[in-house]
């Protein structure tokens, strides 16, 4: 519910009711972090779910640096262990539970050792406040290295039909050592569902106004994927949003795309991907479709790219 999009935020009682509509239409696996708001998505989830919370999974995310008290985020990352168990008492306490099932480092913090990230959540999971982790956008290395300390559940990435570089090395790497995927922005910054097109002005503070992707010089070419995604959504009785996330729900069955959105009809609709189903054939014709358009620009700006596929600096 929180990206900087600068759409129209709904009432605190309206994201409960998302929320609860969500977990009445079959969800059961909600992701926050302390990061976004910050603190406030965790408190709307903690309250949203509250009539449910034993039925359901809820993950979160530590990793910026953000004040624990006032919640002011500051520039920069903060993974020292003394701060990600204080961090994760504040994400209880937001979250209204006794743990989190699946705790995330939100980006790796090139100043402290991956070994002494993962053995803090070791620490929390013999205190059961934490019962699996993972790691977003991280490096290749880091991978093997927190594995090795305490083995990990999800590797959280961007991943979408419009951006499929984790299908290079990463998703390699989760099926080598028996790791989820967890896919962020799988709707592709909502370009995936038709909403983006050449008259598509951004309103001030919008990030996607700063990722190349979507300016007029490269938007034109990768509107291509959008025909596509429309083609097939005639097909198979569908919306273009709903075909984008039945495709990664296709590539393996422990990849998992975690769609966010502010409004009702926006979540009944993602939930309605679940029940598309692609032939063996179908799927190979879409993914050599897909595989034949090429993206151009950036994913991300610069300033914000720089905090992904970070390698932790060795353990002395």
């Amino acid at each position: 519910m929180s990206r900087t999009y600068q759409t129209t935020i709904p009432t605190r009682s309206e994201m409960h009711n998302i929320i609860r509509a969500a977990y009445d239409h079959g969800v059961t696996f909600f992701d926050a972090a302390e990061a976004y708001g910050p603190h406030e998505v965790e408190r709307i989830l903690g309250e949203g779910i509250a009539p449910f919370r034993d039925k359901v999974r809820i993950t979160s995310k530590f990793g910026w640096d953000i004040d624990l008290e006032t919640g002011e985020r500051r520039p920069g990352l903060n993974s020292k262990p003394d701060h990600i168990k204080l961090a994760v008492d504040g994400m209880l306490k937001r979250l209204k539970t006794d743990r989190i099932d699946l705790l995330y480092q939100h980006r790796v913090d090139p100043q402290v050792p991956i070994e002494d990230v993962a053995g803090a959540i070791k620490d929390l999971m013999t205190q059961g406040k934490v019962l699996h982790w993972g790691l977003s956008e991280p490096g290749l290395q880091t991978v093997r290295r927190a594995h090795a300390v305490q083995p990990l559940t999800a590797i959280q990435n961007e991943y979408s039909m419009l951006w499929r570089g984790p299908e290079k090395e990463v998703i390699p790497l989760c099926e080598e050592l028996g790791i989820g995927f967890v896919c962020w922005s799988p709707l592709g910054v909502g370009f995936l569902t038709g909403a983006i097109d050449k008259n598509t002005r951004f309103a001030p503070g919008d990030i996607r106004a700063a990722e190349t992707r979507f300016a007029p010089e490269n938007l034109q070419s990768n509107l291509a994927l959008v025909d596509l995604l429309k083609k097939w959504a005639k097909r198979k009785q569908a919306t273009p949003g709903q075909i984008s996330l039945a495709w990664l729900l296709s590539q393996k069955p422990w990849i998992v795309p975690i769609p966010g959105t502010t409004q009702m009809p926006h979540m009944i609709e993602n939930t309605g991907a679940a029940a598309i189903r692609f032939t063996p054939a179908e799927i190979a014709e879409l993914n050599s479709a897909v595989r034949g358009i090429e993206i151009r620009g950036k994913r991300l700006p610069d300033a914000v790219q720089v905090f992904s596929a970070v390698e932790a600096p060795p353990k002395k």
